[in-house]
């Protein structure tokens, strides 16, 4: 099974900025999309951003625009998520995931290889 780990999270004020990475054991390409997930206690998770095999394709949820960037290497077999203008509202337990979606990529329930996660707390 591919392991994915997650790295990068932190505490911060509201404003500030983080950088999220997601190492894969597997070359990244194997997979159509790699997904970042984030969960907060007692909500279901959310899609944040997803980008494709190559690159070319990124999706963004609603609340993230303009804020958050999706990027890989695949040369590293990393992904990352780049989350600048942090709000209290973006804490949440940060996963990223693989898989291979027909369609609407930012849905949880395609995915079945998950990381473990990494905290991000963004206080007022």
């Amino acid at each position: 099974q591919v392991q994915l780990v997650e790295s990068g999270g932190g505490s911060v004020q509201a404003g500030g900025s983080l950088r999220l990475s997601c190492l894969v054991s597997e070359y990244i390409s194997t997979y159509a999309y790699i997904v970042w997930f984030r969960q907060a206690p007692g909500k279901e998770r959310e899609g944040v951003a997803a980008i494709s095999k190559g690159g070319g394709s990124t999706h963004y949820a609603d609340s993230v625009k303009g804020r958050f960037t999706i990027s890989r290497d695949n040369a590293k077999n990393t992904v990352y998520l780049q989350m600048d203008d942090l709000k209290p509202e973006d804490t949440a337990m940060y996963y990223c995931a693989a898989g291979s979606p027909w369609y609407s990529p930012l849905m949880p329930s395609w995915y079945k290889n998950w990381g473990q996660g990494t905290q991000v707390t963004v206080s007022s």
